[in-house]
């Protein structure tokens, strides 16, 4: 197991439907979880730490439903 912050940057606009898929993605493992406001550009900001067995899967599964943002993955520690 390792506890992977992912940091995700996406449309301020389509946040609450990409959100709900996130959710249901990473249910029960979420640790914790910042909301940052948009910035001029209108690019909204979420940081979550998150348990996880498999990070690249996870990784692959996330730019699958998150098409217009960017996702970064970073490894905090193995468990």
């Amino acid at each position: 197991m390792q506890i992977v912050e992912l940091d995700i940057k996406l449309p301020y606009e389509g946040r609450g439907k990409i959100l709900s898929r996130l959710y249901g993605k990473v249910r029960g493992r979420i640790r914790d979880i910042h909301f940052f406001p948009p910035d001029a550009e209108g690019i909204s900001e979420i940081k979550m730490e998150v348990v996880e067995d498999n990070a690249p899967k996870l990784l692959s599964d996330l730019k699958k439903i998150v098409r217009n943002g960017k996702i970064t993955l970073r490894v905090l520690s193995e468990v």
